[in-house]
């Protein structure tokens, strides 16, 4: 995921954000309210206000499963741990920062296979039924943008082959990097010196 927040970066020095604002190797953590600090991927910080935190993850086979769910709730927390502790005023005073997610997937016959549900009490919401793992990521991609946990987030597929050499697939068309920069671009813009 290196590649994409050396990608983030270039994007937000071009949106006018001096380079010293931008962390993306050390001084990483922020404060939590559920917890003390939590390593974000990517941070801009300016005059004491953050202005965008960034968190990447990937996944290669081949416990989709198990990893779906800690993938999850991960991203889950981290945004409810991020908008408790902004509430709380532990990082800025007013400026609503911008939070993304950027998920890049295996693109392989075990993420792209329909996975059967469990249902012993109650009915799964049936977007879930038969859907794959790369269906579920993309549902979740755009679900967390829905509920105002991230403002944007993208969706990427990728093979172990050409995978190496840059090249992956968008498969939702409302969660493309294309989108995902041009959102994170106008909300750096604003700050830019």
């Amino acid at each position: 995921m290196d590649g994409f927040v050396a990608l983030v970066t270039e994007l937000i020095i071009e949106a006018g954000i001096e380079e010293g604002h931008i962390h993306h190797n050390t001084a990483l953590e922020l404060p939590g309210f559920f917890r003390p600090t939590k390593e974000w991927d990517l941070l801009v910080v300016r005059d004491s206000q953050l202005i965008t935190a960034l968190e990447t993850k990937s996944q290669v086979g081949p416990s989709f499963g198990n990893n779906f769910n800690n993938r999850t709730e991960e991203a889950m927390g981290s945004a409810l741990d991020l908008w408790t502790a902004f509430r709380e005023g532990a990082f800025n005073k007013t400026i609503r920062p911008w939070l993304g997610y950027i998920f890049l997937l295996e693109d392989c016959d075990g993420s792209r296979r329909p996975v059967k549900v469990k249902e012993p009490h109650f009915k799964v919401f049936p977007e879930f039924v038969n859907a794959s793992y790369a269906k579920r990521y993309e549902l979740f991609c755009r679900k967390l943008v829905r509920e105002r946990h991230y403002d944007a987030s993208t969706f990427l597929l990728s093979d172990q082959q050409t995978g190496l050499k840059g090249k992956f697939t968008e498969p939702a068309g409302d969660l493309t990097f294309l989108q995902f920069a041009q959102s994170l671009a106008a909300h750096a813009a604003r700050f830019s010196a």
